[in-house]
């Protein structure tokens, strides 16, 4: 699997995001001139060779769009596209297909796989172009519609479902700086922040005040992480989440430290716990040098988590870290 040329900035006249393409092709001079001709355009592209990896690969990046060769070892371009459907679920895949075949049945195995395009071979670098622009249209147009949905049943949903979205938006950061670091040869950190004792804490106080509490210890996280890059989520809970691209583990460790600080030194008042007397925190980080091993964005916020876990089992109002090979 090659993660060379991997991509460039969004062009927000194009999507409202970074779009991630993902290619399938054994011709490497194609694979280049497609992934050159891609990031062009401004989108996020990741190159595989055959369908074995095509399937692990979109397992751990979900890509906006994928293109493949029909004609490819082991795993033909039309049963990987049949394959992708059920990796899939209900979100099915954009899925270009490269064939060097334009006879009816082989239009026909394109669309039976449920490719959502083809184009034949020679590839008309223009025409390659506008098939992708339009595709991402497409589906940046299905999930507009999704999120107006989600905004829709948020308004008479409970928080719960709100956290739930927050997550899936989180892990798909999680997977789009991955990729971005891999290019820029830069660390990626994850840090996990949970209240020491918090469910004690909304029972003794009451909801109303555990909200300002959170919503107090919340402000002190931000105003520690002074980047644009960097993104903060509620995970439920007293559980917050931070997102730091282009930061060591020293960074992180320096910020976290910050952060435990800052959240003592707004010196809440929590009388139900043992071991202190004010709201304290404790951080779980996970922190990696992204190369050509592709982690799966949950896989990388468990490590964190993980860390969080020891943390509070030794005690709360402490730092731990897992280390990542």
């Amino acid at each position: 699997m090659t993660q060379d040329n991997l991509f460039s900035l969004a062009d927000p006249d194009i999507m409202s995001q970074q779009s991630i393409i993902l290619i399938t092709e054994p011709d490497q001079e194609i694979s280049n001139h497609i992934t050159q001709l891609l990031e062009k355009d401004g989108h996020l592209v990741m190159t595989t060779s055959n369908g074995e990896e095509c399937l692990e690969a979109y397992k751990n990046i979900m890509p906006n769009l994928v293109i493949l060769d029909a004609r490819m070892p082991k795993i033909n371009g039309f049963e990987c596209c049949s394959k992708l459907l059920k990796l899939s679920g209900s979100t099915s895949p954009q899925t270009l297909i490269i064939t060097g075949l334009d006879e009816e049945e082989s239009v026909n195995l394109a669309f039976e796989s449920g490719a959502s395009d083809f184009i034949t071979k020679p590839i008309r670098w223009p025409i390659l172009k506008q098939r992708v622009r339009i595709h991402l249209e497409n589906n940046r147009l299905k999930k507009q519609l999704e999120e107006t949905t989600h905004k829709l049943l948020q308004l008479s949903s409970m928080d719960e479902f709100k956290q739930l979205t927050n997550r899936q938006f989180f892990l798909k950061q999680i997977q789009v700086e991955w990729l971005r670091m891999v290019r820029e040869e830069s660390h990626l950190s994850l840090m996990i922040c949970e209240i020491d004792g918090f469910e004690t804490y909304a029972d003794t106080y009451g909801q109303i005040q555990s909200d300002q509490c959170l919503s107090q210890v919340d402000d002190s996280i931000n105003q520690s992480l002074n980047r644009p890059a960097d993104l903060t989520t509620r995970y439920g809970g007293g559980k917050i989440a931070a997102l730091l691209p282009n930061t060591s583990l020293e960074g992180t460790l320096h910020i976290a430290e910050k952060i435990r600080g800052a959240v003592a030194a707004l010196a809440i008042p929590h009388q139900s716990t043992a071991f202190s007397d004010i709201i304290t925190i404790s951080l779980g980080i996970a922190s990696v040098l992204p190369c050509t091993q592709l982690m799966g964005a949950g896989s990388f916020y468990q490590s964190a988590d993980k860390a969080l876990s020891k943390a509070k089992a030794e005690g709360g109002d402490r730092i731990v870290v897992t280390p990542i090979d």
